[in-house]
């Protein structure tokens, strides 16, 4: 039996009060739409009055499926909202397939309302399908940045854990909505209370749109090493064209051999293999998040030869970049379906 979220405040509740309108994309994260609604509802518990309301709506108008299978009761389907309003779309898993064109057209009635729209974790991909982060700056979760960058170029996208440009919002995803919300409700009442409504979430450490969403490189390495940590980062800014090890070796001081030992100490592989293994990543990827042919796909990861690409994905994937591109099609798949029900958050 579908569960409906808890409103303390009905709708329209409050004179003054600011709406914020939920459009729950179908498999969305739960983790994103509740880091973004418990605040509202702590801000007005604490404030002791209704300073924010929220509705939940939805294709269909009647119930949304989240990425658990817990399925929430809407309020509304899409209907005419107020320009005063701040639509959030919740996206998650399958977003490719979530945003149809039902969802498309009511977003941009909607901006040319006036509304302010914002994405949390895979809600950014329905808004720049909408065309309504052209020339802004954005954020999506980092694992589906590969693909959105291919996808939609004329969008600006960061690594930060939310941005806000404009009448344009968007976040990374998990926890990184609470961090938005508690600066818009520092904007509307003040940072006390946005202070006060983090320590009831046990909220410690609020993250600005300066913070980047991914662990810095020594943490996720589980190495602290400046140099080893130089030449990571190299070889993550430079996917397409790759940089030999002896260049690399040069840039930071070191010589080929030296390159080689720290990365065997530290990784337990050579830094040929290691920037291999990150190709093949971003490959993997752009495999399951867009619709690019396989050879543009090689191309766009490092490899001149597709014969040489294929090879080498086989032997880390133990498939074909064919077949990978393959089990994302049929029922229930797609495109780009994949890295959002594995790993957006």
């Amino acid at each position: 039996m579908p569960s409906q979220v808890s409103k303390a405040i009905p709708n329209g509740a409050g004179a003054g009060a600011r709406r914020f309108v939920f459009l729950l994309l179908d498999r969305f994260t739960l983790l994103a739409f509740a880091s973004a609604i418990e605040p509202l509802r702590i801000a007005n518990r604490v404030a002791g009055k209704t300073l924010y309301s929220w509705s939940l709506a939805g294709e269909g108008g009647e119930t949304a499926t989240c990425s658990n299978d817990t399925a929430f009761k809407l309020d509304m389907g899409l209907v005419e909202i107020s320009r005063e309003d701040v639509v959030l779309v919740c996206g998650g898993i399958d977003v490719h397939k979530a945003v149809t064109r039902p969802v498309l057209s009511w977003l941009r009635r909607e901006a040319r309302r006036g509304a302010t729209i914002g994405g949390l974790c895979t809600g950014a991909y329905a808004l720049a399908r909408a065309g309504l982060l052209d020339g802004k700056k954005a954020t999506i979760h980092w694992e589906n940045q590969d693909g959105f960058l291919e996808e939609f170029e004329d969008v600006r996208l960061t690594k930060s854990v939310f941005v806000m440009d404009g009448t344009r919002w968007t976040t990374a995803g998990g926890t990184s909505s609470l961090d938005l919300m508690l600066k818009v409700i520092a904007a509307d009442h003040g940072e006390t209370l946005a202070n006060t409504v983090a320590d009831q979430l046990i909220y410690s450490t609020i993250r600005t749109d300066q913070d980047t969403q991914r662990l810095s490189i020594p943490t996720r390495i589980g190495v602290r090493h400046p140099k080893l940590s130089q030449v990571i980062q190299m070889m993550e800014s430079n996917i397409e064209d790759p940089i030999s090890p002896a260049d690399l070796a040069e840039h930071v001081g070191m010589s080929t051999r030296q390159l080689e030992r720290l990365f065997r100490r530290y990784l337990n592989r050579s830094p040929k293999r290691y920037y291999m293994e990150l190709r093949l990543s971003k490959a993997r990827n752009l495999l399951m998040q867009t619709d690019m042919s396989v050879i543009n796909v090689a191309l766009a990861c490092g490899f001149t030869s597709p014969s040489h690409f294929s090879k080498c994905y086989r032997s880390h994937y133990s498939t074909t970049p064919y077949r990978e591109r393959g089990t994302q099609s049929g029922p229930g798949g797609g495109p780009g379906s994949a890295p959002a029900a594995r790993l957006s958050i």
